[in-house]
């Protein structure tokens, strides 16, 4: 679906799960069509070349129920968790919740393979308008790169978690958004020499990207699963 679509669903399944005080954890991937650019809930401004950039390459600019700051979402992996803020009946910081919940992507990429720790804290971020030119310690990176870039909202005793993982990142077209490059690095990129993931040079592009979704959804689903309070 489009970003706003997804962006929509999110915020509705947030708020069925206040609406019922036994509701199950939510876990949901999503892949937008078409490509778009997300911006933040309090990213009120963004730069006015991004309207002619988008119409160029025929993308969406959404604005998401979470904070944080733009991502652009071509050759990646969007997750949604909705779950209590509360952990073992009891409440925790924003820091807590955020950490209970990537675990799953943590020991999930561990299993094939990678190790993800979380970025170091930089107080200017708030004033780079791209989510993955900066990593702080609310973010997952490989060797100071950023993989997987996520941001929360709480309403009443619920948190809407979502991310988006690197799957192929269009290097070219971030450069043109930021004006810099970004630092961010990809799944397709950290997998080509993973034994059990086929040669990426045998695959066209979009063929890989595919192979990787579905093979990122398949074990992280079974991560949260395991993970993930009922």
């Amino acid at each position: 679906m489009s970003g706003k679509k997804q962006m929509a669903l999110d915020s509705l399944l947030l708020d069925q799960h206040i609406q019922n005080p036994v509701a199950s954890s939510i876990l949901r991937f999503q892949y937008w069509t078409p490509h778009a650019i997300s911006l933040g809930f309090h990213q009120k401004q963004y730069p006015e070349a991004w309207n002619a950039i988008a119409q160029k390459h025929g993308l969406d600019i959404v604005r998401r129920p979470t904070g944080g700051r733009a991502v652009l979402h071509k050759g990646d992996l969007v997750y949604t968790v909705v779950t209590n803020a509360d952990i073992g009946g009891k409440m925790r910081s924003h820091r807590e919740v955020y950490e209970y919940i990537c675990e799953f992507l943590i020991k999930g990429f561990e299993q094939l393979g990678i190790k993800l720790t979380y970025g170091c804290s930089s107080k200017g971020y708030i004033h780079n308008p791209s989510c993955f030119s900066t990593a702080t310690n609310a973010d997952l990176v490989v060797a100071g790169r950023k993989l997987i870039g996520s941001a929360q909202v709480y309403r009443h005793n619920s948190v809407l978690q979502h991310g988006s993982i690197a799957i192929a990142p269009d290097y070219a077209l971030l450069t043109e958004l930021f004006q810099i490059p970004v630092p961010v690095i990809g799944c397709q990129e950290l997998f080509a020499k993973l034994p059990e993931m086929p040669s990426m040079d045998k695959l066209e592009s979009d063929q890989s990207e595919a192979l990787l979704r579905a093979k990122l959804i398949e074990v992280l689903s079974n991560s949260a699963r395991q993970h993930l309070q009922s």
